[in-house]
């Protein structure tokens, strides 16, 4: 990220390349902006490749992201998605990626799907999803495309699954829960063509680097 005028210019990268949005990497950057450049802003704007994007304090602690939506369009099942996931999905979603809603809960948590066979179908990512019972909706993503087997928690992919929820469920406030082994909860609410992405940031390490200068 760079300072320029009016916000910061923000770029992603994964192991495998660039990428158009990233939630977990936004979220990182607004931290460390509040946290050490701007303790006193209580929203900071990004100029990304997914256009302006906005990150607020909320008044529970949290950080709330302002994010695009993904226009869906609901494709077939087909034969590579069930290989790929190893379950035969209910419906099939596309936009920037594939989603695919599975029966249950249950499902979602015990997939192993088949890495080589997801690098074969044409969306960057394919995250898939199911309707919860503690949560709203749980959901898993994976993008070995881009060097990733499964996205710990995907912020990108919520801006897939909430507004496909939202049209079944008919409601816009959603407790998310993604059930990768680490695992996440957001807080999303659908405004519209833009959805609030909400979740906690923890300063990790923090280190200074000393170098030792020699006389010539």
């Amino acid at each position: 990220t760079v300072k320029e005028a009016g916000g910061y210019h923000l770029r992603w990268f994964t192991p495998g390349g660039e990428i158009d949005l990233c939630g977990h990497a936004t979220l990182a950057a607004a931290c460390i902006l509040f946290r050490f450049y701007e303790p006193d802003a209580d929203r900071l704007t990004f100029r990304t490749r997914s256009g302006q994007l906005e990150v607020a304090k909320t008044k529970d602690g949290l950080l709330e992201m302002d994010f695009p939506v993904y226009p869906l369009t609901q494709v077939e099942v087909t034969k590579e998605m069930e290989e790929a996931i190893g379950v035969r999905p209910v419906e099939a979603w596309r936009g920037r990626d594939l989603v695919c809603v599975l029966e249950n809960e249950e499902q979602i948590r015990s997939v192993q799907p088949d890495q080589a066979r997801i690098l074969k179908l044409e969306d960057s990512l394919l995250h898939i999803t199911a309707k919860g019972t503690e949560y709203d909706c749980v959901s898993r993503t994976f993008a070995p495309k881009l060097g990733v087997a499964e996205d710990a928690v995907c912020g990108s992919g919520h801006c897939h699954i909430i507004p496909l929820w939202a049209g079944k469920e008919k409601k816009d406030t959603f407790l998310a829960r993604q059930a990768s082994k680490r695992g996440g909860t957001l807080f999303c609410r659908l405004q519209g063509d833009r959805i609030k992405i909400a979740g906690s940031a923890v300063l990790y390490s923090e280190a200074e680097l000393f170098v030792e200068s020699f006389a010539q």
